[in-house]
């Protein structure tokens, strides 16, 4: 049963965008406007070039924002503010996930490469607030993202989690190799499942799922 093998988990550890909520939602869609929006204005290139150069960035180095501090030394606090100051409006609060999450035993925490401040205003938007223990977001890991080693080697060292006893839920699977490497129960949280090593479970509704743990 998928219960027995979560049952030394005390820490679990989530995701937040197109996890803590639907893709559905596509939320993550409003962020990326405004993200092509600022590369073109700061780096001066059109529309086609910065989309170009988002997916260089994605694709080479993790996340827009990695790439645009590690080739153009971008100052990281003014984009994070900028392209999450988006509107709640397409989210919804979940009252089975919060119940589902409220009953996991032991830390919950949540880590997500956009930063903090915005993954309190999407919680709240999903009625999940105060259900966490910790919210860490990538200024919480010295701007290192997800997936890099050191990512989450510093905010599991602040958390002070012990991956031995500890589940990664992700939508991107490209994220959990490393969880799954420090000895993590890893979950794949998206519509459609991917065959991959460094991946234990998959799952498209997490509700469900983690009611198969606790039922």
């Amino acid at each position: 049963m998928a219960r027995d093998l979560f049952s030394h988990v005390d820490t679990w550890v989530f995701d937040l965008d197109n996890t803590l909520y639907p893709p559905s939602a596509r939320l993550f869609d409003l962020i990326e406007v405004r993200m092509t929006a600022w590369v073109m204005d700061v780096l001066g290139v059109d529309h086609t070039e910065a989309d170009r150069l988002r997916l260089h960035y994605w694709q080479t180095h993790g996340t827009t924002l990695a790439g645009l501090m590690r080739e153009h030394d971008v100052d990281p606090l003014p984009y994070l503010e900028d392209v999450h100051d988006i509107s709640m409006d397409r989210l919804t609060p979940d009252p089975e996930l919060a119940h589902r999450i409220r009953a996991l035993p032991g830390r919950r925490i949540v880590y997500t490469n956009g930063c903090a401040p915005y993954a309190e205003r999407v919680l709240a938007a999903r009625g999940l607030s105060g259900l966490f223990d910790a919210v860490y977001g990538v200024e919480h890991a010295d701007f290192h993202p997800k997936p890099d080693r050191a990512a989450f080697e510093k905010v599991f060292a602040t958390d002070r989690v012990d991956p031995q006893r500890a589940a990664m839920f992700e939508d991107d699977p490209r994220n959990l190799a490393v969880p799954f490497e420090l000895g993590m129960r890893t979950v794949h949280v998206a519509e459609q499942a991917l065959a991959a090593a460094h991946i234990h479970h998959h799952t498209d509704d997490l509700s469900r799922f983690l009611g198969l743990l606790q039922d």
